[in-house]
């Protein structure tokens, strides 16, 4: 079990991404969709921990520069060794310094961050299909790069138990 530290996204965007998990998933694509406990929403981690304290982590949250809305452009494909397919988004300078403020605050927070997010290490990412089967990726690069480019607006930062689905708050600044 992991908890994620992500952004969702606004409510057109999340849309648009759920119909393009459904067009995959009408082509025989499994998605995130319907991968583990079908709960998973469209977002990009900026941090996964191994272990941690909610307790310490919310307030280490709450003190960062509050989120202002971003639009992020996906104009492509990218796969994971381990069959994981996703969207890949320009990264603009405001994503990189947000998730560099994520590890830093996981990290204050006495949380293990899994070395994949390490500022520097980490590729941003919007999960298409978890589990690809190679033959599958023809099937998948029609279906995506008929909607591409996607547009898409980060807009809220959620904490997510990633074997269960559950969002957690992020208690407000005090």
């Amino acid at each position: 079990m992991t908890l994620s530290i992500c952004l969702t996204l606004d409510g057109p965007s999340d849309r648009a991404v759920r119909a393009l998990w459904r067009r995959l998933e009408d082509a025989g694509v499994p998605t995130l969709a319907s991968h583990t406990h079908g709960r998973h929403v469209p977002h990009l981690t900026l941090a996964s921990l191994r272990s941690w304290d909610l307790e310490a982590l919310g307030p280490e949250l709450a003190g960062l520069r509050p989120l202002e809305p971003e639009t992020v452009a996906f104009d492509a494909v990218g796969m994971f060794r381990r069959s994981r397919c996703w969207l890949v988004p320009a990264p603009t300078h405001e994503l990189l310094h947000r998730q560099e403020a994520v590890a830093a605050a996981a990290r204050r927070s006495g949380a293990d961050l899994h070395r994949h997010y390490e500022p520097g290490q980490w590729v941003p990412h919007l999960t298409l299909a978890p589990r690809l089967r190679l033959d599958d990726l023809p099937v998948v690069a029609a279906r995506v790069y008929d909607v591409l480019p996607l547009r898409a607006t980060l807009s809220r930062l959620t904490l997510v138990d990633t074997s269960t689905g559950t969002q957690h708050l992020i208690p407000p600044a005090s």
